[in-house]
């Protein structure tokens, strides 16, 4: 299975297509979702608090990733569609292939096992789907994850109006299959109350407790030690209406009256009520399962949105609604949580990490990730310069950031609209490399430089990261030590140097960080004697930093 296959890919910086690159803590990754989520293991595994996606949903015109390149020439002809600028294949995924439903199902089975593993452990994932894989995709969904974990299946009212020229049915829907890491820690935040339900509070009786309202006393069916009568305070006999009881039994009424919790009305003639007071009522509303396109927004309003943000270009024919994924994420997260989104397309989720961010002034940061397919040389989005979908949803992300801000009057500490972008290419590495204490004298004296040529000391510096799983958006600086470049990276998460011909004295300062981690080039050192050293030295001055040689 391919999850459970290894990745010799690596994660570069790019920094000039970013935006904010030293403050931001959003990260925009370029690449095979597949290889890219391999990648984040170390790093985000057990993370992540929401993931939501939007798949491809397989209707006969969808470009799928093909994960298994091992195949015959005919196989090969078959499947061959496109490829993206990295030269990734993707197939065009047509009903009369022979696979059709087997070849979506293993694509999306190896990303969901490695989704899992980034979940944190109160984590939800929310996955847009329609008909036409739905039955399959619950069925992976309840493998993966569980069905005891299952949590809802959202119906979304995409459509406002039919459309006349279908043969049976109209489809108005889509569906948002959700699902839970362990359903027993997942904590639904449920959505705000509106202010018009608060508008039925009120106070006649200047209860010191705050506004109240009145609430039926009466219920069904009935429990016989519950029908009683009751002497309202003007002297009326009341008793329940035919089939139902009270609430309370006749001991616990009595002391809710000698509360004040029972309401007989101004004249203390009424049929009894119980005061409901706002104070204690829940601050929010539990969600249904019908999603209405007059709440969260529809597919033609989030396409026209759009458009007016790309000053009135079409880029994109069914995006997602912003309203509608930052419900998703109300829902299920909290004020620092990390959103992932791996189809990330139009780059919806980012701009609804951000206006969800700008609202409640919380600090989520997202992690896109896009494969860059290229688009077609005939539509608008071409001819406007963007060759690829990512350099869309990268400037979709910039352009919605700006609009946030100015809109909520923020400036840039308020509110994190930047992103860091890292691309997925081959190892920064011609061969493996190891562990200082795994050298020996020969290995030593024969070891040639192991890094490919085009490398920079940042794409070093975030290779390095993921393999030690430390998360990709934290701030670093680079330090002067008796002439030689030191990256410092979270205050010592991981300090790296990769200068030629480090002294000893300079290899005292770095260890004199006391950093987590160290790792150096294997150029860094003046000679075979030096190398061993290095362990020695740290041994003595700070013996918990790990230490590498690349």
């Amino acid at each position: 299975m391919e999850a459970n296959t290894t990745t010799n890919k690596t994660l570069r910086p790019c920094i000039e297509e970013s935006k904010d690159w030293d403050n931001t803590e959003n990260l925009y990754i370029e690449g095979d979702n597949l290889e890219v989520l391999k990648l984040l293991q170390n790093s985000y595994f057990n993370k992540v608090k929401m993931i939501y996606i939007d798949p491809p949903y397989n209707t006969g015109n969808d470009f799928i990733y093909i994960d298994d390149f091992a195949q015959n020439i005919d196989e090969y002809e078959e499947a061959k569609g496109t490829f993206d600028e990295k030269g990734n294949r993707l197939f065009k995924n047509t009903d009369i292939h022979g696979r059709f439903h087997s070849d979506w199902c293993s694509m999306m089975y190896s990303r969901l096992i490695l989704t899992k593993n980034l979940l944190s452990d109160d984590g939800v994932i929310f996955i847009s789907i329609d008909d036409n894989e739905q039955a399959n995709l619950k069925k992976i969904c309840d493998e993966v994850f569980g069905e005891r974990n299952f949590i809802a299946q959202i119906i979304w009212e995409r459509a406002y109006a039919p459309v006349n020229l279908k043969k049976h049915f109209s489809e108005s829907h889509d569906y948002i299959i959700c699902y839970a890491r362990d359903i027993d820690k997942a904590i639904c935040n449920g959505l705000p109350r509106k202010s018009e339900a608060n508008d039925r509070y009120s106070n006649p009786d200047k209860d010191p407790r705050g506004i109240w309202k009145s609430d039926n006393l009466s219920v069904g069916p009935i429990v016989q030690e519950k029908v009683y009568e009751i002497t309202t305070p003007s002297g009326r006999k009341v008793l329940p209406p035919n089939g139902r009881c009270w609430c309370y039994s006749k001991e616990r009424f009595i002391e809710m009256v000698k509360d004040n919790r029972i309401w007989f009305g101004k004249d203390g003639n009424n049929v009894p009520s119980i005061k409901r007071f706002l104070s204690e009522v829940k601050q929010s509303v539990t969600p249904m399962t019908i999603w209405k396109y007059s709440e969260v927004g529809h597919s033609q309003d989030a396409k026209q949105k759009l458009k007016k943000l790309f000053d009135g270009k079409s880029f994109f024919d069914y995006p997602k609604s912003v309203e509608l994924i930052k419900r998703c994420i109300q829902l299920y997260s909290n004020e620092s949580s990390i959103i992932l989104d791996f189809f990330s397309g139009s780059a919806t989720t980012a701009h609804s990490v951000m206006q969800l961010n700008a609202e409640d002034g919380g600090k989520r940061k997202f992690i896109m990730v896009q494969l860059p397919e290229k688009t077609d040389e005939k539509s608008v989005a071409f001819k406007d310069g963007y060759k690829n979908i990512c350099e869309i949803g990268k400037e979709r992300i910039r352009r919605a950031g700006e609009k946030i801000k100015e809109e909520a009057g923020l400036n840039g500490q308020d509110l994190d609209i930047g992103f860091r972008v890292l691309k997925l290419d081959d190892s920064n590495m011609k061969d493996v490399y190891y562990s200082i204490d795994e050298y020996d004298q020969q290995m030593l004296s024969n070891l040639e430089e192991n890094i490919k040529k085009d490398r920079t000391d940042l794409d070093l510096l975030f290779g390095c990261l993921l393999d030690w799983g430390v998360e990709l958006d934290k701030p670093y600086i680079t330090k002067d030590i008796n002439g030689h470049k030191v990256h410092i990276y979270n205050d010592g998460d991981l300090v790296a140097c990769f200068e030629k011909d480090l002294d000893m004295e300079t290899i005292d300062e770095i260890a004199k960080l006391q950093a987590l981690r160290v790792v150096f080039r294997d150029s860094c050192f003046i000679d075979t004697p030096s190398k061993i050293n290095v362990a020695e030295r740290f041994k003595m001055i700070a013996p918990d930093t790990e230490i590498k040689v690349i």
